[in-house]
């Protein structure tokens, strides 16, 4: 696949073009210690999936070059389990050629408060982490051995985002990227547990149905979440951007 060449807007403007080591991009999305990203895809329009209710009918290569770049720099990679039946995870490995960017392995772990594990998850050498309350418990520790599984007991059954991910970070390591889906996000927003927030826009309008990159069914009332833009990458070829805003917590 050919990657296009990127226009950094902001700051600056300068072109980017491919690399197999990425390095400028590695330098643009330095992941520290104790970060919590999340990287999501939509439209022009905000939709957080196409036709077929998945986000990979609605990003490109420009798309997949970030997401190359954050998966890399991660050391763990946080699902909700509902994404991660749909757009059908599996263990995950670091991106090729960008493999040496951390030592450990890339670690996946899934957030669902019914403690299921998809089977393809399940067993296998590397078993996913799971973050999950009182009431998926005993579900999680039938599929998985005791340190894989994060019991984080929340209110109504739920799971406490902000004590699992602390114990995530303690067990798995503290450069978390959250790759949705969108009720997660939400959940996340609420806990104000989100650091940085990675948003490719397709240019696509898709009209009334699909859902937004963060979806209702959050905890607690709507709020504002002040960010400000850390870059904007451009593609010319595709128009597809690619902006990393910084919160304000």
């Amino acid at each position: 696949m050919a990657l296009p060449a990127l226009t950094l807007v902001v700051p600056g403007s300068r072109v980017i073009p491919p690399d197999d080591a990425e390095t400028v991009l590695r330098g643009l999305y330095a992941h520290d210690p104790g970060v919590l990203r999340v990287n999501m895809v939509a439209t022009v329009d905000g939709a957080a999936w196409g036709p077929d209710h998945l986000s990979g009918s609605i990003n490109d290569d420009a798309d997949f070059r970030v997401f190359r770049v954050l998966r890399a720099l991660a050391d763990v990679v946080v699902v909700g389990a509902g994404t991660a039946r749909a757009e059908r995870y599996s263990v995950l490995d670091r991106p090729e050629g960008l493999d040496g960017w951390r030592d450990a392995p890339l670690a996946l772990a899934l957030v669902t408060r019914r403690g299921e594990v998809p089977s393809a998850l399940a067993g296998g050498d590397r078993q996913p982490y799971v973050v999950t309350g009182e009431r998926g418990a005993a579900a999680a520790r039938a599929e998985l051995p005791a340190d894989r599984v994060v019991v984080a007991p929340g209110p109504a059954g739920g799971v406490d985002l902000a004590a699992g991910m602390a114990e995530l970070a303690a067990r798995a390591g503290s450069r978390l990227l959250c790759e949705g889906g969108p009720h997660l996000l939400a959940d996340l927003l609420a806990a104000d547990l989100v650091d940085e927030l990675c948003v490719t826009t397709a240019p696509l309008l898709m009209g009334a149905g699909p859902g937004r990159i963060a979806a209702g069914g959050g905890v607690g009332e709507p709020s504002a979440h002040p960010a400000r833009l850390a870059h904007l990458l451009h593609d010319p070829a595709g128009q597809t951007l690619a902006a990393r805003w910084v919160l304000d917590r």
